[in-house]
């Protein structure tokens, strides 16, 4: 006999509602009327409000915290969801995604897809569009920077020193990096600035960058504010004060004369050519040089002789080159791009005097000096220095004088120069109170920017627009080391003729 194979059917019903023919379910309904009747969505908004900061563009995730995402991002869809969470708990979420609005609109729609069980063993499926409108609202981060008082951490520089060029190479420094742009507030002192931060990570941060590009050392000391004794919670603000070696460029150093032995038989009297994450110190009797790191300093800290202000201008009367000069056993590096050269001079006051006092150096500056130039030099022979290295030195190492740099025609170097620096400008004011003096000590820290090409690396220089170029061949009064025009950037000026000019159609009267 032959087996049969019997496929069995299943029977149709009509549905109670609008009679048309069905598979048998529990509800005995079709599904365009089971939708009709039941609405699984009925406990969900259909708008919503999240909020966000315009100043950091952060949304807010309750109860407290702050999280950044950009426009239909997986993030941007997460702050959303956990919005809707309380409203989803009876039905099962599927799929969530984004529906395309405008991006300046305020507006964020989320179409999610959920599942119910609506009866015994049936599931109903329903996509809804939530509408969320994004309101703006200050983070408390945001908050605090604006009430501009507000800081909890606070780094203070300070350089016991005459001259600002060092504080003034650290705010081209800082501008470069963009190092301050934590920064809830400056705020210039005579001896330093002032820089406050909101946090105390932000803070020391900041220190590490200062380490990192001058030498200095800090200290740390913090102020309790308050003190919940129920939660064991303190809230403190922390201070970093932060010191800068006390030498500048052209200062005259006196080196006790171990130190000077160690650093390559130095003269113990040397002249500071440079400070930049290392203090460069140059011997001006046989062009040695060496860079003295913040550690060494602060071991055994030396002091400075003289700073500008005590510098005399003298006459050159005549400059002999020193070649083939014997150093003694154990030198270090010298320097190539400086000569030596036997100086007389004369004061400047004193020129064509019978009596006037004629005096000898020796100086690193022979490719730039000859008869009849102008330098500025310290007068070691008539000077009156409180210093205990100086004043156990032998009076037969002691030179007549020390020449630091050669004088220029200021107005001339100025109306010549093709580049300019920026300034820190914080609340629409120059930070270090742009004062007579001080605008004249930035002026001479333009001047060793032009003659130091090392410095120069490490900053930016832009092109002055406001001036004609040069096409004089004179170049008496410009440094052999005068910034080029591949070293010069250009300043972005965002300026739309454009949006100016359709500004400016807005504004006139309609007749």
């Amino acid at each position: 006999m032959q087996s049969l194979n019997i496929t069995p059917t299943v029977g149709l019903i009509a549905c109670c509602e609008c009679g048309v023919a069905i598979e048998p379910n529990p509800a005995n309904m079709c599904s365009g009327c089971l939708r009709s009747r039941v609405d699984i969505t009925e406990g969900i908004q259909r708008s919503c409000t999240i909020y966000m900061c315009k100043f950091c563009d952060r949304y807010f995730v309750p109860p407290s915290a702050w999280m950044r995402a950009e426009l239909e991002s997986k993030e941007l869809l997460s702050i959303c969801l956990k919005k809707l969470k309380p409203m989803l708990t009876k039905v099962r979420l599927t799929d969530a995604c984004f529906v395309w609005t405008e991006a300046h609109s305020k507006r964020i729609k989320v179409k999610i897809t959920i599942q119910k069980e609506v009866f015994t063993n049936t599931i109903l499926q329903q996509a809804v569009v939530v509408e969320f409108t994004v309101h703006s609202q200050l983070c408390d981060d945001c908050r605090r920077a604006e009430a501009k008082d507000f800081w909890r951490a606070c780094v203070q520089v300070r350089q016991r020193a005459e001259f600002k060029k060092t504080l003034f190479y650290l705010e081209q420094l800082l501008l470069k990096h963009s190092a301050h742009k934590d920064c809830t507030g400056v705020k210039p002192v005579p001896t330093g600035i002032d820089f406050f931060f909101a946090k105390q990570q932000e803070a020391r941060k900041f220190v590490d960058f200062l380490m990192t590009v001058l030498p200095c050392k800090y200290h740390y000391a913090q102020e309790l504010v308050s003190h919940d004794t129920k939660n064991n919670t303190y809230d403190y603000k922390h201070t970093f004060c932060v010191e800068i070696v006390p030498i500048c460029r052209d200062n005259i150093v006196c080196l006790p004369k171990k130190q000077a032995q160690q650093y390559g038989n130095m003269s113990q009297i040397v002249l500071c050519l440079r400070v930049s994450n290392v203090i460069t110190l140059i011997d001006p009797n046989n062009l040695q040089l060496v860079d003295v790191q913040a550690t060494n300093f602060w071991r055994e800290p030396f002091d400075s002789l003289c700073g500008p202000k005590q510098l005399t201008e003298f006459y050159v009367l005549d400059v002999e080159p020193v070649e083939n000069l014997q150093r003694s056993a154990g030198h270090g590096y010298v320097s190539k791009k400086h000569e030596l050269a036997d100086v007389w001079l004369v004061r400047s006051d004193q020129v064509g005097m019978s009596d006037a006092q004629s005096l000898s150096a020796r100086t690193h500056l022979g490719h730039l000096l000859s008869p009849g130039d102008l330098v500025m030099a310290f007068d070691m022979k008539n000077c009156n220095v409180n210093n205990a290295t100086f004043d156990a030195m032998n009076i037969d190492n002691v030179p007549d004088a020390i020449i630091v740099r050669k004088v220029f025609d200021r107005s001339r170097r100025t109306a010549k120069r093709q580049w300019k620096l920026k300034r820190l400008v914080v609340d629409g004011n120059i930070v270090g109170n742009e004062t007579a003096s001080v605008a004249d000590e930035f002026q001479g820290f333009m001047e060793d920017i032009e003659e130091d090409a090392l410095m120069r690396e490490k900053i930016n220089i832009y092109k002055d627009s406001e001036k004609a170029p040069n096409v004089e061949t004179d170049d008496d009064d410009a440094h052999p080391e005068a910034p080029s025009l591949a070293e010069m950037l250009d300043d972005l000026k965002f300026d739309d003729e454009e949006m100016k000019e359709a500004e400016s159609a807005d504004e006139e009267p309609m007749e």
